[in-house]
């Protein structure tokens, strides 16, 4: 499928996962503006991204001497533990040679040899795990792993989310208050509920307020809390789900942790059959709500919580009955080490 609507850059995904791997620094050897607001918002997460700013005359003659440049300032300023070189466009159309480049530095550096005509961005994602296999940082067995899981996400993405058309317009979903107040009534009501986070990677920091909001507001609710909280994958990833965890244990939310943050795409017929193994009227699905079937949410009232202006239209053909979009929650979320209040955990607690 060609889409008409902007899709992630595979450069963008090197990025993010160089950051998860432990990268102090990542040189981008293309042109200054490549990538621009993502390199802000990672230097934001504690990750310094450096570019080469390639110009005119070195996209005809060649940008490898400023890499090396580039790569010894790096390496001299700030002492990094790690280093990653990351492709871009105009370095892989003219044959800029990465791996050469990065021998000349005695600190620990990989060269990501990506650009942005992939059609899906988690080319990205394996480029920077596999290169990270080959410099012993992961091992064969976790990077296996990755790829599965990487390939259930594009999937969930196919099936039913922002790549299962070719444009689908952007929408903020319903008003917070009205969906915060049904969901309100049906758990006073006594009747049996569920809520679920299935986050990916650090929006957990957002996403996990919405079921603390919940707790709150309803407190002794007959409310199961599951989420995707055990401690797998890349380092920063068990981190995260360790502060996430003990975030929501230390405001009394009885959670149980179901799957890891970076196996989101792959948990959706578990969580599924949690739910309706649960018998619950109602259900609060908080981060990528279309990874469950709809086979599993039939008959069961679903507030569903995403960061994706355009997962609204089709968690709306899932059949969820009210869908709500956290707006800046990736750049709200980067760099926390705690949780961080949602808007629609705002609108619950407003209502108690």
């Amino acid at each position: 499928m060609r889409y008409l609507h902007p899709r992630p850059s595979s450069i963008v995904a090197a990025l993010y996962t160089a950051r998860d791997l432990g990268v102090d620094v990542a040189i981008l050897h293309g042109p200054s503006g490549c990538s621009f607001k993502h390199a802000r918002l990672l230097e934001e997460d504690g990750m310094r991204v450096l570019t080469t700013s390639l110009a005119e005359n070195e996209f005809i003659f060649g940008g490898e001497s400023r890499l090396e440049e580039v790569l010894a300032e790096a390496e001299a300023s700030f002492a990094p533990v790690r280093m990653a070189v990351i492709g871009t466009c105009v370095a892989m159309i003219i044959g800029e040679d990465l791996e050469s480049a990065v021998r000349g530095v005695t600190t620990p550096t990989i060269a990501v040899e990506i650009h942005a005509g992939y059609p899906e961005n988690i080319d990205g994602v394996i480029a920077t795990l596999e290169a990270a296999a080959g410099a012993g940082w992961i091992d064969e067995q976790e990077l296996d792993r990755q790829r599965r899981l990487l390939t259930a996400a594009n999937e969930v993405e196919r099936l039913r989310g922002g790549a299962s058309r070719a444009y689908i317009e952007p929408e903020r979903g319903d008003l917070k208050h009205l969906a915060a107040r049904r969901l309100l009534e049906l758990a006073r009501s006594g009747l049996a509920g569920i809520a679920v986070m299935n986050a990916k990677k650090e929006t957990a920091y957002m996403f996990s307020d919405v079921l603390a909001a919940l707790h709150e507001a309803a407190p002794g609710a007959p409310v199961r809390y599951i989420a995707n909280l055990e401690e797998r994958g890349l380092s920063k990833i068990r981190a995260d789900a360790r502060r996430v965890r003990e975030g929501l244990e230390g405001r009394g939310v009885p959670v149980e942790a179901i799957g890891a943050l970076d196996e989101y795409g792959a948990l959706g017929e578990r969580l599924g059959a949690e739910v309706r193994a649960s018998g619950a009227a109602y259900a609060l699905v908080a981060g990528v709500p279309h990874a469950i079937p709809r086979e599993y949410t039939d008959g069961v009232e679903v507030f569903s919580i995403t960061n994706g202006p355009r997962q609204v239209a089709p968690l709306r053909d899932l059949g969820h009955a009210h869908v709500m979009v956290e707006v800046d929650l990736h750049p709200r979320t980067l760099g926390v080490r705690s949780i961080v209040e949602s808007e629609f955990g705002t609108v619950l607690r407003s209502m108690t």
